[in-house]
Formats: C-alpha cells, structure tokens, sequence
C-alpha cells in the first residue's frame, strides 16, 4: 500500500500472474504485514480445544467425538454443517471429519502465512493451491464479521474501494475484504493461466 495525499495507505500490490518464473505476484511489506495478522486469526479460531479426557487413539484416526456446532458464526462458515435440516446426521459427519478439515485447513493457512515472509513471491503449483484455500478461508470470515448475506450487501461492500474513506471499522473491514478478494481471483487466474499453458 501507498500513502495518498492525506497520508492514507492504499494498495499498490500487483495482481498474481503466471509468467516464465510461474506464478508471481508483489505485495508491500505492510499488505504482508496485515494478511500475515488476518491469516494468523483464522488459524487460532480453527485450532481445537485439547480435552484432558480425549482419547489418543480416537484423536489420532481423526475422530472427534465431543466436537459440537460451532456458536461463532465466521468458524460454522469456514466448518458448516452438511446438512442444513438434519442436526443429528450432520454433527455425526462433524465428529468424524471435522478434525481432519480443520487440520488441512490450518496447514494452508500456515502455509501461506510462511510463504508472506518472503519479499519475491514466486509460487509453485502447490504454494499457489494452499495460498487460495487459506485467502477463501479469511475471506470467508471477512464476510460472516461483515453480515454479508446475498448479492446486494457485497454489492455495498465491493462499492468500498476508496482508502480514504475508511473511518470505522466496518468500512476497514470492507476494503481488507476487497483487497483480499482481488487478490485471491487474480491468483486463481493465474493458476488457470498455468494449467492451460501445461495443458
């Protein structure tokens, strides 16, 4: 991000693309900065609770059985119940599956927060994989802390693209969204740009 004239930061990151070195990309240091604290977020909300009384066997075949729905709403976003009008089949699904997703999850979330150390960003297939799982995920919360419902509220988010204008935490967390969105469709571009040119 830049400052503008009232001394504002505004985004000068460059879109992901796919070149000669692969997929590239360029973020400032502070855009590092503030997807490194978002990313870091996601993972402490997805990291289970340890229980005194879990069992080691159960935990390592990746079986949950106190696991429960989740009362945040951004965390049953990023684990939602597969069936919306069947609780009990859902939260048997939950305890057998929940473990495991929130563990692929938080490993494409640490993934990337390690990848956003780095000053030249140059992902391989799999880095560029697990970077567009983990920006999903922070979007994901993003818009659930936002209350973005149907196509009119992200239409009013999308409309906040002016820096400048972010006096509250809301209209923040509207430009953090957008920026994240931005970049996760220009990665995903990227990513078909390669296969197509593999292909």
């Amino acid at each position: 991000m830049e400052t503008a004239k009232d001394g504002r930061a505004v985004r000068v990151a460059k879109a992901f693309k796919y070149g000669l070195k692969g997929i590239t990309g360029y973020l400032e240091p502070t855009e590092r900065e503030l997807l490194r604290g978002l990313v870091d977020d996601v993972i402490s909300m997805l990291e289970p609770q340890s229980s005194a009384d879990e069992d080691p066997l159960t935990a390592l075949i990746g079986l949950d059985m106190n696991v429960r729905e989740p009362s945040d709403r951004a965390l049953l976003r990023l684990l939602p119940n597969v069936m919306k009008n069947d609780g009990a089949a859902s939260l048997e699904f939950r305890q057998l599956t929940e473990r495991s997703l929130r563990e692929t999850k938080i490993g494409a979330l640490r993934a990337t927060a390690m990848g956003l150390d780095r000053n030249d960003l140059v992902l391989t297939p799999e880095e560029a994989r697990l970077w567009s799982m983990a920006f999903n995920d922070v979007r994901l919360v993003l818009a659930e802390r936002l209350d973005i419902r149907d196509e009119a509220d992200a239409d009013h988010v999308h409309a906040m693209q002016d820096w400048s204008q972010a006096d509250d935490v809301e209209s923040y967390l509207a430009l953090v969204y957008n920026f994240t969105t931005w970049l996760q469709e220009s990665l995903v571009q990227a990513m078909m740009a390669s296969m197509d040119r593999k292909g």
